[in-house]
C-alpha cells in the first residue's frame, strides 16, 4: 500500500515590513509638539531645583560652621561676597592666622546671594550699633568688609550676623535663609516669587 504524498503548500514569502515615511513624519510631529509644550515647565523645574539645592548647601555650611565653633572652641565665620558670587567658612584669624580647613564655594552663575538686615538696627549693650556703620566693633577677620555670620564657641551666633540671607534666581524667584525664632540657627523660609 502506498501512501498518498501530501501536496506541498507554497506560502507566499512575506518581506519584513518597515515604517512608511508618512508614519515617521507623523511620529516626529507629535514628539515635536510634546517637547515644545513641556520644555518651559522643565526649564522652570530645573531652575527651581538649582535654587533649592544652593539654599540647602548654604544651610549645611552654616551647620558645619556652628559645629566647628563648638567642637574646636573658636569663633567661625561664614562670609558672603555678593560681588564675586562666592561664600565660605573659616576660623576667625585671631586664634590662627590661617585655617587649613577653610572652605570656599562659588554660586551657580544664574543665582545671586545677598545678606539682609532687618529695618531695626541691632544695638549692643553699650548702645553702639552692631549692624554696620561706624559704630561696628572691629573684629579680626580675613573678610572685614563683607557680611558674615559669626558663630561663637557656645554654638550661638553674634549680634553682627545678618538676620537673613536671600538667594535670588535669574527669573526673580527667591529663597530666604532667616534666623530662627530661638536665634540659635538659620532656617529656610518660604519661596517668594
Amino acid at each position: 500500500m502506498t501512501l498518498p504524498t501530501p501536496k506541498s503548500k507554497h506560502l507566499p514569502s512575506q518581506a519584513p515590513r518597515g515604517f512608511t515615511l508618512i508614519e515617521l513624519i507623523l511620529v516626529m510631529t507629535i514628539l515635536t509638539i510634546a517637547v515644545s509644550l513641556t520644555a518651559p515647565a522643565l526649564a522652570n523645574f530645573f531652575r527651581g531645583r538649582t535654587l533649592d539645592s544652593e539654599a540647602r548647601r548654604l544651610l549645611a555650611l552654616m551647620r558645619q560652621g556652628q559645629s566647628r565653633a563648638v567642637s574646636e572652641g573658636i569663633p567661625m565665620e561664614l562670609w558672603v561676597d555678593a560681588a564675586t558670587g562666592s561664600f565660605g567658612l573659616e576660623a576667625e584669624p585671631s586664634y590662627d592666622a590661617t585655617d587649613p580647613k577653610a572652605l570656599t564655594f562659588s554660586l551657580d552663575s544664574n543665582l545671586q546671594l545677598e545678606a539682609v538686615n532687618g529695618a531695626i538696627p541691632v544695638v549692643g549693650a553699650d548702645g553702639a550699633s552692631l549692624s554696620g556703620g561706624t559704630g561696628q566693633p572691629r573684629l579680626a577677620s580675613n573678610h572685614p568688609n563683607l557680611p558674615r555670620i559669626r558663630f561663637l564657641p557656645d554654638g550661638s551666633f553674634s549680634e553682627i550676623s545678618p538676620q537673613m540671607l536671600r538667594l535670588t534666581g535669574r527669573d526673580g524667584a527667591s529663597i530666604w535663609l532667616a534666623q530662627g525664632r530661638n536665634r540659635l540657627s538659620y532656617e529656610i523660609r518660604a519661596r517668594i516669587n
